[in-house]
């Protein structure tokens, strides 16, 4: 369990902080900006799973009770544990990161020791990350110095005023072997950290040096807006490296799955359903400030299946709710090369997938330049599909006025239409494709089903979800019971009472009666104020390793009533979950009964039959208790 990662050899965080830290801590905020969250209705919210890839969502966020739970991996916690899941990072440096958004001093114990100590050294990312900040401080105070005239000159060429330099926190990495180095060192971050982090290298001597050196420098931030790379550009003729250099792999970068300028255009993405890939970092700030501000761009690699997962995330980019990938791309041959790679990754996306293309194969940077915002905004306007423009690259590749040439571009374009997501548009793309070949339906359409049935996998039944355990709903007693755990865990302060006065043994199903015994370990429901805390708890206090994934499912779940329970709810409830037991014995109790022989059994006979009158009596009250309905 997660909560054992408190403890660290330095020390640990108190745990009244760490509640604190539960309680004020915004689920719908913190996990907003990984994933677009929308209306679930009964107050609760819904998106994409970040953890398993899915086309209907089944990510739920219960913001009154601070939990999260996915129904589709039965992934689940709190604000705590979604960052050590989707951030990769230790119970404390969760805790931490969390402290530091919610403005909580934490204070830190010795063993047993009651008094607070200094704070421990921080867990690597929130190093890493503090590394990264001071770099960028440091590269943006020297892109105003007197060295740094090349890169305020490129910026000024491509159209970027000093405002522009700020907003996307350009700098400059002086002509100096380890000015930067120095900088971190005397700010007490280590050897290691800075060459684990990328800023610095070991050089041949063996001395600590700068990774980047006379560059033009542009911070790569993750969706929540920490600085975890850099891009740099080279500005001098002598300068033999690469035009773009990177930050190398980190524990902090994955190139895989960045995507420049996610920070600042998720919120318009998630707005407008909509997102805009270019290829650079200067096509993303042109986009930016010429009114598209949903554009984004892959660092010092392809753009792949990673980046796809952050935007359909971003996008919520579903079997119910389709949204719109526009890939802009140099008209030259890398760029046409690139497009094509982008239509065998459109099988992924549920949404409507386009290109956009300068005709004077311009890229937007150079297009704002040139012919002003206005024009950055109409080339995203007038997209056309990625299949018109996949199908027409390969058509155009053949000689359409021979047989040859229109059988092999047929040939060639088939696998294309065959690999449509979307199987009712494939009949209108074989009409699309035989009218521009020049040649009948019938030809062209046994192409493309020739095609299919060729391709591994395609039209075949989706993948099957993560294995979780299946909800627990097999009879109308066993929800019933659902249900009463559901008031345990969600409204404590209302239920508690009258469901810790149901023992444990009413609940008839293992998984159930594992998580009420849960709560009873833990002090009852009626001890509890509710919450994130609350829920960790039961869940912590599970034996069961379904009864704990259990205990996150019914966390978010609504109740089965209009509006808010209330104290009859409750009490309905709780006489639907006896009566079902309480009838069940009464069965029991007349088989029991027919069997004893009243003259040689006199004093069983006599005492079962008390106990049964006593149980019908019992039931009649239930039955009337429960008179309402779920």
């Amino acid at each position: 369990m997660y909560a054992e990662g408190v403890a660290d050899m330095a020390g640990r965080i108190r745990d009244e902080d760490i509640a604190l830290v539960r309680e004020r801590s915004s689920i719908a905020d913190v996990i907003s900006e990984t994933v677009t969250l929308k209306s679930a209705g009964a107050g609760n919210l819904k998106g994409l799973c970040p953890f398993h890839d899915e086309k209907s969502p089944s990510f739920n966020v219960s913001p009154a009770r601070n939990v999260w739970y996915c129904f589709g991996c039965g992934a689940g916690g709190d604000a705590i544990k979604f960052l050590m899941d989707a951030e990769h990072l230790s119970f404390v440096e969760s805790v931490e990161r969390l402290a530091d958004r919610a403005g909580i001093q934490l204070r830190y114990v010795e063993g047993d020791s009651a008094a607070p100590r200094p704070r421990p050294q921080q867990g690597q990312r929130q190093r890493l990350v503090a590394a990264h900040a001071a770099a960028v401080e440091f590269y943006r105070a020297q892109l105003t110095t007197a060295g740094a005239r090349p890169a305020r000159e490129f910026l000024a060429r491509r159209g970027f005023d000093r405002a522009a330099a700020e907003r996307y926190g350009c700098g400059f990495a002086p002509d100096a072997w380890d000015l930067l180095t120095k900088h971190l060192r005397q700010q007490g971050f280590t050897h290691d950290e800075l060459v684990t982090g990328g800023l610095s290298r070991p050089s041949r001597s063996g001395t600590l040096i700068d990774r980047f050196r006379r560059r033009l420098m542009w911070p790569i931030r993750d969706l929540t807006g920490d600085v975890i790379g850099f891009g740099a550009r080279k500005l001098f003729e002598d300068d033999d490296g690469p035009k773009y250099l990177n930050t190398p792999e980190t524990p902090i970068y994955k190139k895989s799955h960045v995507l420049y300028g996610v920070d600042q255009a998720k919120r318009e993405i998630a707005k407008q359903g909509k997102v805009v890939v270019v290829e650079g970092y200067t096509d993303v700030m042109a986009c930016h400030l010429a009114g598209v501000p949903t554009a984004v761009a892959t660092c010092g690699t392809a753009f792949g299946g990673d980046h796809i997962g952050v935007l359909r995330r971003l996008l919520m980019d579903t079997d119910d709710v389709a949204g719109e990938i526009i890939f802009t791309f140099d008209g030259d041959a890398a760029g046409q090369k690139a497009a094509l790679r982008a239509f065998e990754d459109d099988q992924r996306f549920v949404g409507r997938t386009f290109i956009a293309v300068s005709p004077d194969n311009m890229d937007p940077c150079d297009l704002r330049l040139a012919k002003g915002d206005l024009a950055v905004r109409d080339l995203v306007a007038r997209r056309e599909p990625l299949v018109d423009f996949a199908l027409r690259h390969v058509i155009n590749r053949y000689d359409l006025d021979t047989v040859d040439g229109r059988v092999e571009a047929m040939r060639r374009a088939a696998p294309l239409v065959a690999k449509l997501k979307d199987r009712e548009k494939r009949p209108e793309y074989v009409r699309k494709l035989a009218g521009d070949l020049g040649m009948e339906i019938e030809p062209v359409q046994r192409a493309v089903l020739a095609a299919a049935s060729a391709t591994p996998g395609r039209d075949a039944a989706p993948a099957p979800r993560p294995a979780r355990p299946e909800p627990v709903v097999d009879n109308p007693h066993s929800m019933v019971e659902r249900e009463a755990l559901k008031l345990a865990l969600q409204e404590p302060v209302l239920a508690g009472p009258m469901f810790d006065a149901v023992e444990a043994s009413e609940y008839r199903h293992p998984v159930h009666s594992a998580v009420r015994a849960a709560v009873a370990a833990v002090g009852g429901a009626a001890t509890a104020t509710g919450g994130a805390v609350w829920i960790e708890s039961v869940r912590d206090a599970c034996e069961d390793l379904a009864a704990r994934a259990l205990v996150g499912e019914l966390a978010v779940e609504p109740l089965r009533i209009d509006g808010e329970p209330d104290p009859r709810y409750v009490s309905v409830t709780m006489a639907r979950l006896q009566w079902g037991s309480v009838t069940s014995r009464i069965r029991d109790l007349k088989s029991r009964i027919q069997r004893i022989n009243p003259v040689n059994n006199k004093d069983e006979y006599f005492a079962a039959f008390g106990e049964l009158l006593s149980l019908e009596q019992h039931a009649r009250a239930l039955r009337e208790q429960a008179a309402g309905g779920l």
